[in-house]
């Protein structure tokens, strides 16, 4: 349970992340919104799983998945600039993080 919480987490990084820069500086009232309620829910469940996965390890992952996953929607929506070596960094993030959820 305390993966799925942080792999969950990790997902809302991404979602407030994103929100965060869509808010144009907490001007625009939902994109602020989602960004504090997405913001809460993703420490939340950072600061859960802390209580039973290594903090170097955790931290890492749900960095890694936040990252990811933010660095892929910009892409997709055309935000930021879409390569193969970009996709391939990126890949490798999700290959480092899985490496650190097997040798846990």
């Amino acid at each position: 349970m305390p993966w799925l919480i942080l792999i969950l987490s990790g997902v809302l990084e991404a979602v407030w992340a994103t929100a965060l820069s869509r808010s144009e500086g907490f001007s625009r009232l939902w994109p602020s919104v989602v960004f504090l309620v997405a913001l809460t829910l993703s420490m939340a469940g950072l600061a859960w799983s802390l209580k039973y996965l290594p903090v170097g390890t955790a931290y890492a992952v749900w960095v890694g998945i936040g990252a990811a996953l933010t660095t892929g929607w910009a892409m997709s929506t055309g935000a930021e600039p879409f390569s193969i070596v970009r996709v391939l960094l990126i890949l490798g993030i999700v290959g480092c993080v899985a490496g650190l959820k097997v040798t846990s």
